[in-house]
């Protein structure tokens, strides 16, 4: 067991100070005492945290390989940019990316994460694939490749192998730029259900502490997890994707799954070409949605349909930042938030990753929609940074089935130390740190990080990014000689 004295921190009642937390050598927080500090002993040996702790931000929707592609795609790539177009530079890029390359990536990436304020992160990973679009014929390497990076960065992962079979509605095959992504249904059904089996018995081994947390953490094994995706509804026709869904909840229960959904209006428009219905609407009628399912997206959703996601449990899953810069629309933050809807944040493309720049995004895009401030506060949380850190939090951890999102007991120390005596924080009172940190530029205040009890950053440096830098240089600089 280890002890720590906070300073100050974001228990999920509010800010608190003086709190003694205990920690397990598992990183499981088993006790929080945050009775008055006036006159009460601090347990000996405790180590003092100075500044202000709060627990980390789970990111729910990325693909790291497009890591490689930030700041590359900013020039106008036709006379009429948009989604369509960047996504054809992304295919050329997928299909450039061995599983050394993306292994650098994914660290350099994952390490970025932690010192903006990720602690965890839902890989929606739909690389499978050789170059020649042939499967690898023992262990995936791009899925290890994947892994193996977040070991190296000290991140919670959710891995999340994509289902990915047809390049539109009507069940049209895959183009040739797709061919790595392909995915039998059988075949995938088999290879998560091995990697979630090889999670358990490594779980099993360890002695882990499976029961702890959101989901019970059926399938996962220290910091890692398996989950699936669903690439989208135009990817995966929809009876392989009741078929998968159905079995993959009889291998779990818990099972996280995410899904890109009415993403592009075209992408609706074409839906309802095909089938009369709208993709959410397809979704919410298979009954299939539940607290395990994470929408990605839904920017072009109804208010009926945010309705129905909300009253199905399931997380959406926004990155403002992505969604900004691909030019697909607003999410309608406000409405969801209005019908019970619980809401979380990623990086999706890496355009940038900040949790705190998406959350700021995501109350300034209400604020320019509805010409007024403090569109996301509630009159139960007044401060809107306090509300979307602490709710994007705790809704991402659902999201991504890692017990971790708040600071509490049975939930994993993953936490972020801001630094009080830092310019965008001096003057803060303890209830407005994170107004601070969404809208002063407090980003820059992130001290230092820990994961399931482990320091992963500390004062503002990781221990891999020295060896790293060299390395990710030359491999930008090799993608960039071959464009």
């Amino acid at each position: 067991m280890h002890r720590y004295h906070l300073q100050s921190a974001l228990l999920p009642q509010g800010f608190a100070r003086g709190v003694i937390a205990t920690v397990s050598d598992e990183g499981f927080i088993t006790e929080v005492d945050a009775a008055p500090a006036e006159g009460r002993e601090v347990p000996s040996g405790a180590e003092r945290i100075g500044g202000i702790v709060l627990p980390g931000m789970p990111n729910a929707h990325s693909h790291a390989f497009q890591r490689a592609m930030a700041g590359n795609t900013e020039y106008r790539l036709s006379a009429r940019d948009s989604f369509w177009t960047w996504r054809r530079a992304m295919y050329a890029l997928a299909n450039r990316i061995d599983p050394d390359d993306l292994h650098i990536l994914a660290t350099q990436l994952f390490v970025e994460m932690l010192k903006s304020g990720y602690t965890s992160v839902a890989e929606f990973h739909y690389l499978h694939r050789q170059k020649d679009g042939a499967p690898y014929p023992a262990a995936n390497a791009l899925w290890e490749a994947i892994s193996n990076a977040a070991s190296t960065a000290g991140i919670g992962l959710t891995f999340l192998p994509t289902l990915y079979q047809t390049s539109d509605f009507g069940g049209q095959p895959l183009k040739a730029e797709q061919a790595r992504f392909a995915s039998d249904t059988d075949a995938f059904l088999r290879a998560v259900e091995n990697r979630i089996d090889a999670e358990r018995r490594s779980h099993s081994q360890r002695g882990g502490t499976g029961g702890h947390g959101t989901g019970g953490q059926r399938g996962g094994t220290g910091l890692q997890r398996t989950g699936v995706a669903f690439h989208s509804l135009r990817a995966v026709p929809l009876e392989n994707l009741r078929r998968a869904a159905l079995g993959l909840r009889e291998l779990d229960a818990n099972l996280p799954m995410h899904i890109h959904v009415a993403e592009q209006l075209l992408e609706v428009q074409a839906c309802v070409r095909a089938t009369g219905r709208r993709p959410i609407e397809l979704l919410l009628d298979t009954g299939l949605l539940t607290e395990h399912w994470c929408l990605v997206h839904a920017t072009h959703a109804t208010g009926a349909e945010l309705e129905g996601i909300a009253a199905a449990a399931a997380t959406v899953c926004v990155s403002i930042s992505t969604e900004a810069n691909l030019g697909d629309g607003f999410f309608d933050t406000a409405r969801f938030l209005k019908a019970g809807g619980r809401l979380c944040v990623g990086s999706d493309s890496q355009s940038t990753v900040s949790p705190a720049e998406e959350l700021r995004w995501l109350e300034y895009q209400q604020r320019l929609r509805k010409r007024r401030r403090g569109v996301l506060a509630t009159a139960a949380e007044p401060h809107v940074g306090t509300r979307l850190w602490r709710d994007a939090a705790q809704h991402g951890s659902q999201a991504i089935g890692q017990p971790a999102g708040a600071i509490e007991v049975g939930r994993r120390a993953d936490w972020l130390v801001l630094d009080a005596a830092h310019p965008s924080m001096v003057g803060a009172a303890a209830d407005s740190a994170l107004d601070h940190l969404l809208f002063a530029g407090g980003e820059a205040a992130i001290r230092d990080v820990m994961v399931a009890g482990r320091w992963v950053v500390k004062d503002r440096r990781h221990a891999a990014e020295d060896e790293l830098r060299p390395r990710f240089a030359g491999l930008m600089q090799r993608l960039a000689a071959v464009e």
